[in-house]
């Protein structure tokens, strides 16, 4: 699944292409993010080690990351090279392949729901993610985080967010990270279950009003020991919102005469 977004690759580019056909002299391959673009790899460029025969390398049909080193822009064709691509770099661009494969599909699917072929709806409101997000798996995430207001954002037309909406949540899952907790609040006062209360719920109350994507747990766990459970979409938010709590619950605790300190679970 491909939709093209220019004609040729640039030369120190990382692409993905299928083997074609195999030689003793080198093969001959498709780009796969270049609508089956020719490229050819020399028997040079096929390893850093040596090797009997470059069938041990490649075969028809795999899929392999390679590097472009030159570009034959009259002829629109490649050479690239398959020993200057480390292992991290491989591993790197097939992940980030595999994601985009995915986020066409979905965005295929939205296409067919409106009566578009991929190129069209990619046309339509594909590149306006691309170019305000980066890439469209890091634009559809931002929708299940945040709705319709990251798709209004980026230019997308009123008419296609609910479709995307609906498609995204089905096939998107965002992982939400965790900060976990313990809390100690002790206070020795006749109404100190109340205060101690106070407390904890001033604490609870500002870590949910900090962001609608923060979800919190606060529960005890044998007095004077609470547990405090945070979740969110990113680390960043979850840090700098339990910052502001525990300023406001301290501020609190000394109000009230409440012992009040908070350690926080390595993982």
């Amino acid at each position: 699944m491909v939709v093209r977004r220019k004609e040729l690759p640039d030369v120190g580019e990382l692409v993905v292409a299928t083997v074609r056909e195999v030689y003793d002299y080198g093969a001959y391959l498709n780009l796969d993010e270049y609508g089956g673009l020719e490229a050819y790899l020399p028997w040079s460029e096929v390893a850093s080690r040596w090797v009997r025969s470059i069938h041990d390398v490649v075969k028809p049909g795999q899929k392999v990351v390679v590097k472009v080193i030159r570009v034959h822009r009259r002829r629109k064709t490649v050479d690239v090279s398959l020993k200057r691509v480390t292992d991290s770099e491989r591993k790197r661009k097939m992940a980030q392949w595999k994601r985009e494969q995915k986020a066409l599909k979905i965005l295929e699917i939205i296409g067919q729901k409106k009566g578009k072929t991929l190129e069209e709806v990619y046309e339509l409101v594909g590149r306006k993610l691309e170019n305000a997000y980066g890439d469209l798996m890091t634009a559809f995430e931002e929708a299940v985080i945040r709705g319709e207001e990251a798709l209004r954002s980026a230019g997308i037309p009123e008419e296609w967010i609910e479709p995307i909406l609906e498609e995204v949540k089905r096939h998107v899952h965002v992982k939400r990270v965790k900060i976990e907790g313990t809390i100690v609040a002790l206070s020795r006062a006749g109404d100190g279950v109340e205060r101690v209360r106070k407390v904890l719920l001033s604490m609870k109350n500002k870590l949910l009003g900090f962001s609608k994507d923060i979800s919190a747990r606060l529960y005890t766990v044998g007095a004077p020991r609470y547990k405090v459970e945070m979740e969110a979409y990113d680390y960043k938010t979850l840090e700098n919102a339990l910052e502001e709590a525990l300023e406001e619950a301290e501020k609190a605790a000394k109000q009230l005469g409440v012992e009040f300190s908070f350690s926080r679970e390595r993982r």
